[in-house]
């Protein structure tokens, strides 16, 4: 492969690595702790309403 080939695939694989690290480090979204709480909250909610529903198709 000619010189300028390989120049274009190392292009290439560090614009798609270099997209990827920028999307893992923009993925971090800080969460209040009241949030947190809320959510935890509700995710019980919806468990304990699944769990009742798989009670009842017994």
């Amino acid at each position: 492969m000619p010189t300028i080939g390989w120049v274009f695939l190392l292009g290439a694989i560090a614009l798609v690595l270099g997209g990827l690290f920028m999307l893992r480090d923009s993925g971090k979204m800080p969460i209040s702790k009241e949030k947190m709480k809320k959510i935890q909250a509700r995710k019980a909610e919806v468990e304990a309403e699944e769990s009742a529903e798989d009670r009842e198709q017994w």
